[in-house]
């Protein structure tokens, strides 16, 4: 009886053995993804773009406000995101919404920001805030951003309208 244990312990641990020996033979070297393709981290803390004059215009229900941007750094910026605010005639916040650049704005790229606000008849005065997923954004604006004429516009977002 004894002998059998000592058997069948043995023939347990022998099949293990071979098996991972048959698994390690079989299974594909492990490789990197991103093996001979160059990556750029995107930038950290503060960055500079160039935006031209916002155009905006109302369509419908809807104020319309587009900006070309052009990242005049080094290296990507992730995120690009404008935040509009308009305020009436005192100063008192009436609503907002934003829009941004999904992913990367790489060097040199030029994209148009679309952010699209909900109608409200007491907006007067509107403000744009940048920002990007790693820090803060100092904007130029310039009266020209030399590069195709008509930038690809970057993803709208919904609007995040406040009424009173």
């Amino acid at each position: 009886m004894i002998r059998a244990r000592y058997l069948l312990a043995a023939t347990v641990t022998g099949a293990s053995l071979i098996g991972v020996s048959v698994i390690a033979q079989t299974a594909p070297p492990m490789t990197s993804v991103l093996a001979g393709k160059k990556f750029t981290p995107p930038a950290q803390g503060p960055v500079e773009v160039d935006f031209t004059q916002p155009k905006t215009a109302r369509v419908k229900d809807m104020v319309v406000t587009r900006v070309v941007v052009k990242n005049t750094m080094t290296k990507p910026i992730a995120r690009l995101t404008i935040d509009e605010t308009w305020y009436d005639e005192k100063g008192a916040t009436v609503t907002g919404s934003k829009g941004a650049v999904n992913g990367l704005l790489q060097p040199g790229e030029i994209q148009t920001i679309v952010i699209e606000t909900p109608f409200n008849p007491k907006m007067k005065a509107n403000n744009y805030n940048f920002t990007h997923a790693n820090g803060t954004v100092k904007p130029h604006k310039v009266t020209k951003i030399d590069g195709p004429a008509d930038a690809a516009p970057a993803a709208k977002t919904k609007t995040a309208a406040k009424k009173k």
